[in-house]
């Protein structure tokens, strides 16, 4: 992900509204949908998880209640 929008949410149980309001900045923003968010591994204890059509991922470089949106391309075929 080469830009990104980091939201941060007080703690709030609900993933799918917080994920919401993140992804309408992201494209306030940016224009476009972000297709990927990252957030911190406590949040996702049992993996990735596709959320309102997102990707959401656990990284432990994300802090605790911050998402991190953006796009990701696909990865390019090498030959």
């Amino acid at each position: 992900m080469d830009v990104g929008l980091l939201w941060h949410d007080g703690g709030s149980a609900d993933l799918a509204g917080t994920l919401a309001q993140a992804a309408k900045r992201y494209r306030d923003r940016f224009g476009d949908k972000p297709n990927v968010c990252y957030v911190h591994p406590t949040l996702l204890p049992d993996g990735d998880r596709k959320v309102n059509g997102i990707l959401v991922r656990p990284s432990a470089r994300v802090l605790r209640h911050h998402f991190w949106l953006g796009q990701e391309k696909a990865e390019q075929p090498t030959a």
